[in-house]
C-alpha cells in the first residue's frame, strides 16, 4: 500500500495584481498537522512599473509566514512593526484575536526591475490561543538551525525536529524544514516525525515507492513515521506539518477560527472600521462578497 495519501498540485490564484500557486487549502485535505494556507510566489519578473501593493488587510485565529527565496518584501501592521523580509529570513506574525497588516515593494525598488518568489503560510493556532494578543517576531537568516548529514543540507524554519528547535514561537507541535541535496540520496526520516506531514517540492524530483513527482505539488504521508523517500540531484523539498487540532477549523477570506460565529464577529468588525489600523495607510482591502452555492440542475 501507497504511504502517499493525497497529491495536490498547484492551483493558480489571484492575490490583487499578482498570480500565486495555492497549495492549501485543498477540497480533499483542509489542513496538514496545523498547516492551514500555503501559496507559492513566483518566480516573478516584476517590470519597473509592476510592484506589490496589498493593502491594509485583517487576521485572527493564526500565525502567518512568509519565507522567500528572491526578493524582498516590506511588511507593516497594526503592533507599530516595520521591516523589509529578505530571502532565508523569517516573517512570523501572530494574529491572535487580531491584527492588520500590509505587504508591498519596498519604495527604493518601486520604480525598477526586481524579483519575487517565496512561501507564504498560515498555521492555526490552537483553541486556547486563538483570542491571544497579537505578536510579531522576525528571524535573521543566521538564526535559523541549520546542519548538514551524508551531504544533505537541511534549514529548520519553524517548530522542532532532529533535535533541533527554531526560535519562531509556534504555539503547537509542529515543523517546517528546507532540505536540498546536490546528489541524489535515499532519505528515512519517519522516525523523526510526528503527527501529520506533507511535503512541497520546489524543484528537481523526489522517487517514491516506484513512482517519481516532479515540482510545484504537496505529497501528503498517510503515516508520517514511514516518511522514506530518494531525492534526486539539485532538489529542494519543504517538510512540514505537526500535530492535528481536535476540533474542526473555519477559514473566510483571512479569518481562521473554531467556529463560525467568530468568522462573522470578524466580518462584521472589518465592515464597520472595529480592528486597529496602519499609521499612514488607507486604502484597506475591502471585505470580499460571499459567493453563492451554485446549484446544478438535476
Amino acid at each position: 500500500m501507497s504511504n502517499i495519501n493525497v497529491i495536490i498540485e498547484e492551483r493558480p490564484a489571484n492575490i490583487g495584481n499578482f498570480l500565486v500557486g495555492r497549495l492549501l487549502p485543498f477540497r480533499g485535505k483542509r489542513m496538514v498537522g496545523p498547516f492551514i494556507f500555503i501559496d507559492h510566489m513566483g518566480p516573478a519578473l516584476l517590470k519597473e512599473h509592476q510592484n506589490i501593493d496589498v493593502g491594509p488587510h485583517p487576521h485572527i485565529g493564526l500565525s502567518t509566514l512568509t519565507y522567500l527565496f528572491e526578493g524582498s518584501i516590506m511588511h507593516r501592521d497594526t503592533l507599530g512593526t516595520a521591516v523589509e523580509i529578505f530571502p532565508n529570513q523569517v516573517n512570523w506574525m501572530t494574529a491572535g484575536k487580531g491584527i492588520v497588516h500590509s505587504e508591498r515593494t519596498p519604495e527604493y525598488l518601486r520604480h525598477s526591475d526586481k524579483k519575487l518568489h517565496g512561501l507564504q503560510i498560515w498555521v492555526a493556532l490552537p483553541k486556547e490561543l486563538e483570542d491571544m494578543a497579537p505578536a510579531f517576531y522576525h528571524a535573521e537568516a543566521d538564526e535559523i538551525p541549520a546542519w548538514e548529514t551524508d551531504g544533505v543540507s537541511y534549514k529548520l524554519i519553524a517548530g522542532e525536529a532532529f533535535g533541533h528547535k527554531s526560535p519562531v514561537p509556534v504555539y503547537s507541535k509542529l515543523f517546517l524544514l528546507e532540505i536540498k541535496s546536490p546528489t541524489t540520496q535515499t532519505i528515512n526520516i519517519g522516525d523523526d516525525l510526528f503527527g501529520e506531514a506533507g511535503l512541497y517540492i520546489l524543484e528537481g524530483s523526489i522517487e517514491s515507492e516506484g513512482n517519481t513527482y516532479e515540482p510545484k505539488r504537496i505529497l501528503v504521508a498517510q503515516n508520517s513515521q514511514l516518511c522514506q523517500f530518494t531525492i534526486h540531484a539539485n532538489t529542494t523539498i519543504y517538510l512540514f506539518g505537526g500535530e492535528p487540532f481536535p476540533e474542526e477549523r473555519f477559514i473566510y477570506w483571512n479569518f481562521v477560527a473554531t467556529s463560525q460565529a467568530i468568522i462573522e464577529q470578524a466580518k462584521q468588525d472589518w465592515k464597520e472600521d472595529r480592528f486597529p489600523s496602519i499609521e499612514g495607510e488607507t486604502d484597506l482591502v475591502p471585505l470580499p462578497p460571499e459567493i453563492p452555492n451554485v446549484r446544478m440542475k438535476s
